[in-house]
């Protein structure tokens, strides 16, 4: 991934908050400031993931888009050639500087072929690299072109259509993820705050959990106790995230996002808790 000046906008910020935080070492606030920092400097990095499936998705709309206007002005018997220049003028949203470059390229009398494989490493999306595959191959032996552009058009139209069904139907399971983590969290602070005092025999006011109660040995500071079940939310929140995204839509990647909300969500609920009752 290239590092635009949004990122090294949110890893300065980032560094300077984590900065900032060593003032306030051995106090309740310092890991609430330093994993601010942390989660500074990956936030653009997230947001730049998310756009990226967005993108994505809406190449593929406009690639579908593209090519029923290709295979509407084909049919009427005008060449693939003039026929991407007819509709290069079209809305094709992201897509539309890409389709004007191939239709500027096929003027100036560069190969379709040539320039079908300068659009394909343009876009830089596997579903119409395939596409765009097949219709070179198709325009180079002297096939049907209008034949094929209609089969590549309803193949990509079905892979469209059924990936929005799959993520329909498993959208369900994205909201009971996130509903089971939170359940998680709640169960956590509850056992922090409420059962494990309780069992030592302590309040967490107290300053630190003693564990004499349970057989003696050296005390155990809340602030250890806190961090540790920080670190455990936060372990679960980024797995979970990334089998969420698995599950959504097929790949680790995109789980990325769901990764940094969860531990977000746990980070800023976990520290919060623990500012206004850890004593």
């Amino acid at each position: 991934m290239e590092l635009k000046a949004g990122h090294w906008t949110g890893i300065f910020i980032g560094l300077l908050i984590v900065g900032i935080s060593f003032f306030f070492i051995g106090t309740r606030f310092f890991f609430f400031i330093i994993g601010t920092g942390v989660l500074s400097v990956a936030a653009p990095f997230v947001l730049a993931i998310v756009r990226e499936t967005t993108i994505a998705a809406e190449k593929e709309d406009m690639f579908l888009e593209f090519a029923r206007n290709l295979v509407e002005s084909v049919k009427t018997g005008t060449p693939i050639s003039k026929s991407i220049i007819n509709v290069r003028d079209k809305p094709y949203g992201v897509l539309s500087e890409n389709i004007k470059k191939l239709a500027n390229q096929i003027s100036l009398g560069v190969p379709l072929s040539f320039a079908l494989q300068t659009f394909s490493k343009d876009v830089k999306n596997q579903t119409i690299s395939r596409a765009l595959t097949l219709i070179g191959q198709a325009e180079r032996s002297g096939g049907e072109i209008g034949g094929i552009l209609e089969s590549v058009t309803e193949a990509v139209s079905t892979a469209d259509k059924l990936k929005k069904e799959r993520q329909a139907a498993i959208s369900t399971l994205v909201v009971q993820g996130y509903i089971i983590f939170i359940v998680f969290i709640i169960i956590i602070l509850v056992l922090q705050f409420q059962i494990l005092p309780m069992i030592v025999g302590i309040v967490p006011s107290a300053g630190s959990l003693g564990i004499g109660g349970l057989g003696g040995g050296a005390p155990i500071e809340n602030d250890e106790i806190a961090n540790a079940f920080l670190y455990l939310l936060l372990i679960q929140g980024a797995f979970s995230g990334l089998t969420i995204g698995k599950l959504s839509e097929g790949n680790i990647k995109p789980g990325i996002k769901h990764s940094f909300v969860l531990m977000l969500l746990a980070f800023l609920i976990s520290t919060g808790a623990n500012v206004f009752f850890g004593g």
